[in-house]
């Protein structure tokens, strides 16, 4: 069974598209077939996997829409077992024109449906909101997966995110659960990192991912060139985490999909 997660946090600047990205690559280089669906308008998941965003003739924009199929959107990447749904500036109007559409927190779970299959895991890069866009995310998800910066205001608003959950679970998708949560942009020289690291693993008893994500330079870098961090800097600090990061999170054991 293939395993669909939404990748979601509505603070910006958290590592979300960064854990996207990577923790796609480190699947794909474990040889799993893998799918990115970039559901942010920014579109930095389909260029960090070095798509060129603005020359985009059709995206997951047209696919929510029922302009194409899900299937002639997906695009290859430079590793073979990696793939990506790719998404530019007109997923912007995407909630606007899905207001009056029926069935319209359902449409990514429609699109997906038929190209699941081909995949053992979806990755779905959410954006820094809880509109509609992120809704149809958890909709089409069976689990989600939090990246959390290791800062003092980190848990600021993660409960409004893990409202938004439950609503969802509650009034469309009663199989979404959360897989995991994971401390990512960790400054392991400070003491305020290993407090904020208590603080969440309090929180969130037993879903905090034991593998971290330190602050690195590479990890920054990597974007810029089009490539996730294995493809730019292999023995790289940022690198090595999400290779152990994906071991984990292969290890965990829990592979819920779609419907």
């Amino acid at each position: 069974m293939n395993s669909v997660v939404a990748i979601a946090n509505q603070k910006g600047g958290v590592a979300k598209t960064t854990t996207a990205v990577n923790l796609a690559a480190a699947l794909a280089m474990a040889e799993r077939r893998t799918l990115v669906v970039d559901m942010d308008p920014q579109g930095n998941s389909t260029s960090g996997l070095g798509l060129e965003k603005y020359e985009l003739e059709r995206g997951v924009y047209h696919a929510l829409l029922g302009l194409a199929p899900m299937a002639e959107v997906i695009k290859p990447t430079r590793l073979d077992f990696l793939k990506v749904a790719p998404a530019n500036r007109h997923l912007v109007g995407a909630e606007l024109e899905l207001v009056d559409v029926s069935r319209r927190e359902f449409r990514l779970l429609d699109a997906l449906s038929p190209v699941l299959a081909g995949y053992e895991f979806v990755l779905i890069d959410c954006p820094p909101s809880l509109g509609l866009l992120t809704v149809n995310a958890m909709v089409a998800a069976g689990q989600l997966l939090i990246p959390l910066q290791a800062e003092y205001y980190s848990l600021e608003g993660v409960s409004e995110l893990v409202d938004t959950m439950r609503r969802v679970k509650a009034a469309f998708n009663p199989r979404l659960e959360i897989r995991g949560v994971l401390l990512t942009m960790v400054d392991e020289r400070t003491n305020l990192a290993q407090q904020v690291a208590d603080e969440v693993r309090q929180h969130f008893k037993g879903l905090v991912y034991e593998t971290f994500i330190p602050r690195n330079v590479r990890l920054a870098e990597a974007p810029s060139f089009g490539a996730p961090v294995m493809l730019y800097d292999v023995a790289s600090k940022g690198a090595r985490a999400y290779l152990d990061f994906a071991q984990e999170f292969l290890k965990d054991g829990k592979t819920q999909g779609v419907g």
